[in-house]
């Protein structure tokens, strides 16, 4: 079976990137998101193990010890990270794994495993930025620190492979689709045992 592939995307606070990814999950077939661990507190409608696992800083280091962590970041003074376990076995079982992470967990990904596509979601303006966060119910002094990240975070975008702009939503979704759509057609990603032609797939194969 042929393997899948990390498809990572990465936004500043605010920027989308957890709407976007929900409607890539509804529409793109083998395409899945592994639930990730964080230390802070869960927000407002958030349910532990589906929006993420909330664990205490003691627990959380302690699977950073146990090397249980594909990456792992601290984000405004919380851990994040994703559960190594799941991410392999989702690609060995032939998916393609969505992680919504930060551009620190992109670096750890880039240099642990050759197969990941990395992708970048921005937004319109700055003020738009602002107004995302206000909308969700960010503190002024939460959207203080979160701008701060964000001026690092923008700097990294030619550290990605794909950049996308989320004015319409709808416009970014079809881009981000478009993207691990065509990654799929990648000759590395094929293999002749897929074709039900005798003759075609012997004559590729040699």
């Amino acid at each position: 079976m042929i393997k899948g592939e990390i498809i990572v995307l990465s936004a500043p606070a605010g920027g989308g990137k957890t709407t976007l990814a929900n409607l890539l999950l509804k529409e793109v077939p083998k395409l899945v998101k592994i639930t990730t661990c964080t230390t802070r507190k869960p927000r407002p409608g958030e349910i532990n193990g589906i929006d993420y696992f909330f664990l205490s800083k003691e627990e959380f280091e302690q699977k950073i010890k146990e090397g249980a962590c594909l990456e792992y970041a601290i984000i405004h003074g919380n851990y994040y990270g994703t559960p190594k376990e799941e991410v392999l076995k989702e690609i060995n079982k032939g998916n393609d794994v969505l992680l919504v992470i930060d551009v620190q967990g992109m670096r750890q990904i880039k240099r642990n495993f050759k197969d990941v596509v990395t992708i970048f979601l921005i937004p319109p303006s700055f003020e738009e930025l602002i107004n995302r966060m206000r909308k969700r119910g960010d503190t002024d002094e939460e959207i203080r620190k979160r701008l701060e990240t964000a001026k690092k975070e923008l700097k990294a975008w030619r550290e990605y492979d794909y950049i996308v702009i989320n004015d319409i939503i709808e416009k970014a979704k079809e881009d981000l689709k478009r993207i691990i759509l065509a990654n799929r057609l990648k000759t590395k990603r094929f293999s002749p045992e897929l074709l039900g032609d005798k003759i075609l797939k012997e004559l590729m194969e040699n």
